[in-house]
């Protein structure tokens, strides 16, 4: 005797989703901390750090 098995196979689809503007906007953002960053530790550096 055959027993008939139901079994539910469940199905994923998984979608990247990469939106190129939002990329290249948080690029900017995080290069515009960098060079801030970079600025005011160059500004310390040059003028602040000589005083001493």
């Amino acid at each position: 005797m055959s027993e008939r098995r139901n079994v539910e196979v469940e199905e994923r689809h998984v979608e990247k989703k990469e939106n190129g503007s939002m990329v290249m906007a948080t690029f900017i953002k995080y290069a515009a901390y960098l060079i801030i960053f970079f600025g005011i530790l160059w500004f310390l550096i040059e003028y602040v750090f000589p005083m001493f």
